[in-house]
């Protein structure tokens, strides 16, 4: 691990949460900017960080320091931005009132415009992109735990931020073309809607190919739009975006030995926009099938799957009773 930084984590939900424990695990110091709940939570149970490879942390609140107050931003080196789209800049313009001029901006959402509307409110201040390819599940009682596998990837700075951050049980790794590796993340994350209409675990999901080709041929719509817009994406797994689709319509027993080989899933996976519906919150769903269809409409192209699972999803947080668990069949439908 690089030298002990100081982290604060603005908007601390699952990825925060676990990412900040790790961190203060790890040896830096690390407050966290958290709703209501979360503070609770972890001021009854302490912060339990934990994850399918079998690492554990318990934290007491004194190590973790949940906060409302906008001034655990005042000491800090390192501020990791984890809120939700919707809420970049709010945050952005919070940081720039209560932030040293000095401390780093880290990026580690969703989405792929998080970073501009960062640098736009804070031109003052190195702000990088970053990106989480792991899911966390917020277990209650103040416990996380990651559930799939990956390493956080950073934009390289000079600072080398991503070195001084990383440590043996969380790598962060520095790489040149973040924008490639977020728009290849949005494709992966695709899956996020899918699963959350579904109700299924994110293993039990992806183990039917109905699901998978659903998946599928969402990507390959999504490939379209991303081409015409001119963006190349970089894989966020050993295989190149292109052949993913092609991977995921295999045969169920070749597709679990290949995915074995790529990527970890524990048992209990879900996609955060599961969990979103069963908690009564928005989703991200705008930040991902929504900018596919948006892009879809400014270049003249088709995207009927993205529109509607769109309206899946925005009909699924109305009727505020979490997933609708639907089949392939049924989100296809219409």
């Amino acid at each position: 691990m690089g030298a002990s930084k100081s982290v604060a984590v603005a908007g601390a939900g699952s990825i925060g949460c676990f990412v900040g424990g790790m961190l203060r695990a790890g040896g830096h110091p690390v407050s966290l900017l958290a709703r209501p709940r979360v503070i609770y939570e972890i001021g009854r149970n302490g912060l339990r960080v934990t994850s399918f490879e079998g690492i554990e942390h318990r934290l007491s609140t004194a190590e973790i320091r949940p906060s409302e107050d906008l001034a655990v931003f005042a000491d800090a080196d390192i501020i990791l931005v984890t809120v939700k789209s919707d809420d970049t800049a709010a945050i952005a313009e919070q940081i720039a009132q209560h932030a040293r001029k000095d401390a780093v901006i880290v990026s580690l959402q969703n989405g792929t415009g998080n970073v501009s509307v960062l640098r736009e409110v804070l031109p003052d201040h190195d702000v990088l992109a970053g990106m989480v390819p792991f899911n966390v599940l917020s277990m209650g009682e103040g416990h996380y735990h990651r559930a799939t596998s990956g390493d956080i990837l950073l934009e390289k700075d000079d600072a080398g931020t991503a070195k001084s951050l990383s440590q043996p049980e969380l790598r962060f790794r520095a790489v040149d073309d973040i924008e490639g590796v977020q728009w290849g993340k949005l494709l992966v994350n695709l899956n996020n809607a899918l699963n959350a209409l579904s109700g299924l675990p994110l293993r039990d999901q992806l183990a039917q190919r109905s699901w998978r080709a659903l998946f599928a041929d969402q990507m390959r719509e999504a490939l379209a739009v991303i081409k015409a817009e001119g963006i190349a994406p970089v894989s966020t797994t050993p295989l190149p975006a292109s052949l993913t689709p092609f991977i995921l319509k295999l045969p169920d027993a070749l597709f679990t030995r290949i995915a074995a080989s790529m990527v970890k899933i524990d048992p209990k996976a879900r996609s955060s926009m599961w969990e979103d519906l069963q908690r009564g919150r928005r989703t991200e769903i705008d930040h991902l099938q929504g900018l596919i269809a948006a892009l879809a409409q400014r270049h003249g192209l088709p995207a009927p799957l993205s529109t509607r699972i769109v309206a899946l999803i925005r009909e699924a947080e109305r009727a505020a009773k979490g997933s609708p668990g639907l089949s392939a069949e049924q989100v296809r439908a219409g």
